[in-house]
């Protein structure tokens, strides 16, 4: 036990920086592009999904039905194949590893909405209509600001699940904590130090991120 510790205080001195700056920030950098960005997107999936035009409506329906029954390893693995092919203008590894995660959250994140969004009571919608607001107006200022508070929670939850599914981001070489760990790993060939850094890392991050969204759930409820 102590030359573990020995290990992973030696570690830590020579290679604070892989982990703390380098990898701490891509984990955190890949994890708010990936809610921020899937979010927008799960908006409009959501909307798309309960639209009155079927067709729009099947084609939503079915793309989030193969996101969500999907590995997301294997997805990852076709947009980072696949999307430097398709655009026209040059597409970095994080970037195309970005897209996959933002898509695939967006793909979740629109069933959250949805969930929202069928929560709000269908009273206020009508009660809206009759008072002369279309049904976009109604969406957009009554249904969506009271669907979006209620389902800010869920949304932090995204959050801290993200930040663990960067690690598969690692298969990629593309900076996050697992990457630290691969990096440091191929300098000490000590594994076990190093993944022990890593997880305590992970459980730092979503232990600080749990406890804040915890806060926040509690100003929401005493607002209400």
């Amino acid at each position: 036990m102590a030359e573990y510790f020995g290990n992973i205080v030696k570690i830590l001195s020579n290679y604070w920086d892989v982990f703390l700056i380098t990898g701490v920030g891509y984990t955190l950098l890949l994890s708010f592009i990936t809610v921020a960005v899937g979010s927008i997107l799960g908006v409009f999936l959501c909307l798309g999904r309960m639209a009155r035009f079927k067709p729009l409506n099947w084609v939503v329906k079915a793309f989030v039905e193969v996101v969500r029954g999907t590995p997301l390893l294997l997805q990852l693995y076709i947009f980072y194949f696949l999307v430097p092919k398709i655009l026209p203008f040059t597409v970095s590894d994080f970037g195309s590893v970005a897209i996959g995660l933002v898509i695939n959250s967006g793909a979740y994140v629109s069933e959250v909405f949805r969930s929202g969004i069928q929560a709000v009571d269908r009273g206020q919608s009508e009660a809206a209509r009759s008072l002369g607001l279309t049904s976009s107006m109604t969406m957009r200022r009554i249904v969506l600001p009271q669907a979006i508070k209620n389902i800010l929670p869920a949304l932090g939850n995204e959050f801290v699940t993200v930040i663990k599914e960067t690690s598969l981001a690692s298969t990629f070489f593309v900076g996050d904590l697992m990457t630290s760990y691969l990096i440091v790993k191929g300098n000490t060939y000590l594994t076990m130090e190093c993944l022990l850094i890593v997880g305590v890392l992970y459980f730092l991050l979503n232990f600080v991120l749990s406890r804040l969204l915890g806060v926040f759930e509690r100003r929401l409820k005493a607002n209400d």
